[in-house]
């Protein structure tokens, strides 16, 4: 294994309701559902992410069931002590304990790994007495000396076991435990593991509040937390480990979470499967408003319109760029159109089953003519690019138009313009898709989709290739074939988010945008044939 690395103080007050804050373990296609109830199959259960408030749940849940919350600590902790013999050779280990039940996860894991001839020092914060119950009888087993929390306990370590705050701690982190943590990230060759999640790292959100250590290995319980996939934190927890400690699986039933990672299981059984029978209407066509100036935005969108398994897609342009697009496509079909009573006349067809509109269209009147147009005709629509920023001087008007399913793929930027929101891409994700009707799409490294019900998936399957010209042209493409053929709105984003990713994956180092349809098909066929 290699060293931990970054940067990264507590002040513990134990009376104070901080010190343990980071427990978890204390006391149509544009239908809307109601409730996303895992047992519904809107969540898949393998992939839910449950908040801090949700696994607290879990946990109240599972003691309610008759496991004690000694032994969902007891098992925590051997979870963390198997994965650390199962990748360590025995080694000094200094273990970090905070003055809560991560802490006390901590203390199961010094005694485990002492039973096993483990060199182990403890280092505690707080006072013994003053750690909640269970965590209180698990300090009491331990039979090595406990140290009060220095910078010194690292000296001679070779591992270090974090088990200072769990997921919610709610304060930068200061004093000695800052100091710790900024020794463990300047230490070459000391390798940190995390109990839950990295202390400083915020579970819900992945904020780092002041700091955190940069850790080759976090074992959390039952679930993963939305902060073990969104950034920043997600740089901070190595590979992930999900424990089982006992927690019944129908606790997730009682908890309904509205988070999931986006896995195909989440979509792949609303994939269209192909049939003897299709014909090219069946499979749905595809509409893209191209511009007349940055031709290539739209020939991409197209390109992965088809590749994402729509029947036909059509390009719709300016008449003087015609030419230009004719002359590069084959399958797609090219129609000019002059003026925006045109476009909206040519989607008066009801077969163009799905409609984009943005990339490279120009932030001008006629774009968000053409957005309104589309719209209008409530069928699937996505918007992505200029069809956003064209309503940056009057976001209201873009969100009335909304009255059918759409799907908006906003960058970072873009969305800045439209929304006021604050907070992590989850939390900004949700609160557009809530403000607006549609579903909200807000791209980056960790892609999030939320529905206006509160469903949300996180995607972790993106790699740093995607960061090139063009790609997000394909994603809107991907995600307009999708529609096309049919496809639910949250479900066509998280599928397009992830093959998109996918494909991208297959690619590799030196990827651009032109690679990334042909992958495609490729992706796909996995999923649908197990190729």
């Amino acid at each position: 294994m290699g060293a931990c690395a970054i940067s990264g103080k507590v002040a513990i007050d134990p009376d104070n309701d901080d010190a343990g804050a980071g427990d978890v373990r204390s006391q149509s296609r544009n239908q809307l559902h109601d409730e996303s109830m895992v047992g519904d199959s809107l969540i898949p259960p393998e992939n839910a992410l449950l908040s801090i408030a949700e696994s607290r749940q879990a946990d109240a849940y599972a003691i309610e069931a008759g496991i004690s919350g000694l032994e969902l600590m007891e098992s925590a902790g051997k979870s963390v002590a198997d994965a650390i013999k199962a990748r360590w050779a025995p080694c000094p280990v200094a273990v970090l304990c905070g003055p809560g039940n991560n802490g006390g996860d901590g203390f199961v894991v010094a005694r485990l790994l002492a039973d096993d001839g483990w060199p182990v020092r403890l280092g505690f914060v707080g006072r013994t007495e003053n750690l909640p119950d269970d965590a209180r009888a698990h300090a009491e087993r331990w039979r090595g000396a406990t140290e009060e929390l220095a910078p010194s306990i690292l000296d001679g370590a070779e591992l270090a076991v974090d088990a200072l705050f769990g997921a919610g701690l709610t304060r930068d982190l200061d004093g000695v435990i800052l100091d710790i943590i900024n020794l463990i990230n300047e230490r070459d060759g000391l390798p940190c593991v995390a109990v839950d999640v990295p202390s400083g790292v915020h579970g819900d959100d992945g904020t780092i509040l002041g700091a955190a250590p940069q850790c080759e290995l976090t074992v959390t319980f039952f679930r993963r937390k939305p902060g073990h996939l969104l950034l920043p934190g997600r740089l901070l927890c190595g590979e992930v480990v999900v424990a089982d400690i006992g927690i019944p699986q129908s606790a997730l039933e009682s908890i309904k979470p509205r988070t999931t990672a986006n896995a195909p299981a989440l979509w792949s059984p609303h994939l269209r499967r192909p049939r003897l029978d299709d014909n090219k209407y069946r499979r749905g066509h595809a509409v893209i408003r191209g511009g007349g100036e940055l031709t290539g935005a739209a020939r991409l969108a197209a390109r992965a319109a088809f590749r994402a398994g729509a029947g036909l897609v059509t390009i719709t342009c300016p008449a003087e760029a015609f030419p230009i697009y004719a002359g590069a496509m084959t399958t797609v079909m090219v129609k000019p159109v002059t003026e925006n009573g045109e476009f909206a006349a040519f989607l008066d067809d009801p077969r163009k089953t799905a409609i984009l509109v943005g990339p490279g269209n120009g932030v001008d009147l006629a774009t968000r003519a053409a957005v309104k147009a589309a719209l209008a005709t409530r069928r699937a629509c996505v918007l992505d690019a200029d069809a956003l920023t064209v309503f940056a001087d009057s976001p209201p008007e873009l969100f009335s138009a909304v009255r059918g399913p759409a799907v908006l793929t906003p960058h970072d930027g873009e969305y800045e313009r439209l929304f006021s929101h604050q907070g992590s891409r989850l939390v900004r994700a949700r609160a557009a898709a809530r403000q607006t009707g549609a579903v909200v799409l807000v791209k980056g490294a960790d892609t999030v989709v939320a529905a206006p019900d509160g469903r949300a998936a996180i995607i972790e399957n993106a790699p740093a290739f995607l960061a090139t010209a063009g790609a997000g042209d394909v994603l809107s493409g991907v995600i307009l074939g999708l529609l096309a053929q049919g496809m639910a709105p949250f479900e066509a984003a998280a599928a397009g988010a992830w093959l998109h990713a996918e494909a991208a994956n297959d690619i590799g180092f030196g990827l651009i945008a032109e690679d990334l349809p042909d992958q495609l098909p490729k992706v796909v066929g996995r999923l649908i044939h197990g190729a």
